[in-house]
């Protein structure tokens, strides 16, 4: 009488292993373990991020409210008045907004940044009209809001990079975010370059017409405004035919803007 064997049932074993752990590659979890210098380069920049993103986010919050007493222009101009033998004396009067001409105020506006009031720290139609141009002509024109100018005069160094560009970027991000409008322009008033050594509309109005600012006239403030892109080559005390011509383009352009009341709002 015959027996029947057994059968052996062969259990199908799969080639490769599996890991049971969801979302990493056995690859590239045993390339971290086989390279931990890797891992703590990573760690290593991941920490020297965010000390960087929280000692900036706490200095934006600072200038909100202390004066600007020195930027980083202000140290270049005097290093290089000291390398030639001249007088270095910086010349600024840091002033409270409502201490300030708002004739001085809507100067600035109606000649830098006639969107100040409305844009989140760019005016991206400026943008695309300063390209086209740029592409026309070989002078190049520049599209940089106030809060830009803000953000590179205060927080950034003199130059051109894209590493600049790019902090530029982010904090004219902050400043709008944090500061507002009318902390922006009140800076701005006060450490833009109005002549040699002079910064802000307070330490031009009475180094050039020997009054306060408070008091400025339109002309007056709409002349300082004239000067604002290159105020090395401009004078306030001296004006060119250009400086002259500038001014009155500028006082139109502050009645056409409807006067002070354009700022209102801010």
């Amino acid at each position: 009488m015959s027996t029947s064997r057994p059968v052996n049932r062969l259990r199908s074993t799969p080639p490769h292993s599996v890991s049971s752990r969801p979302g990493r590659s056995p690859r590239t979890g045993s390339a971290i373990r086989q390279r931990p210098w890797l891992e703590r380069a990573i760690r290593l920049v991941a920490k020297l991020i965010t000390v960087l993103f929280l000692t900036s986010f706490g200095w934006v919050v600072l200038l909100k409210y202390l004066p600007v007493s020195i930027t980083p222009l202000m140290i270049s101009r005097k290093i290089e008045a000291s390398s030639e033998d001249q007088d270095s004396k910086i010349y600024k009067n840091w002033t409270p907004y409502e201490d300030l001409s708002k004739e001085a105020a809507l100067a600035v506006v109606a000649s830098e940044d006639q969107a100040f009031p409305s844009h989140w720290g760019f005016d991206f139609d400026e943008i695309q009209d300063a390209i086209k141009e740029n592409q026309r002509r070989k002078r190049q024109r520049g599209a940089s809001t106030i809060s830009q100018q803000v953000a590179k005069n205060v927080f950034l160094w003199n130059g051109r990079s894209y590493i600049r560009k790019g902090l530029e970027v982010y904090f004219t991000f902050l400043i709008e975010l944090i500061w507002g409008k009318e902390r922006i322009l009140e800076v701005y008033l006060n450490v833009a370059e109005t002549g040699p050594l002079t910064f802000g509309v307070e330490a031009a109005s009475r180094r050039y017409y020997g009054h306060s600012a408070k008091t400025l006239s339109r002309t007056e403030a709409a002349r300082i405004a004239a000067v604002l892109p290159n105020p090395r080559l401009f004078s306030i005390k001296k004006p060119s035919a250009y400086t002259q011509r500038r001014t009155r383009q500028i006082a139109r352009q502050m009645r056409y803007l409807g006067g002070q009341n354009y700022l209102t709002n801010l």
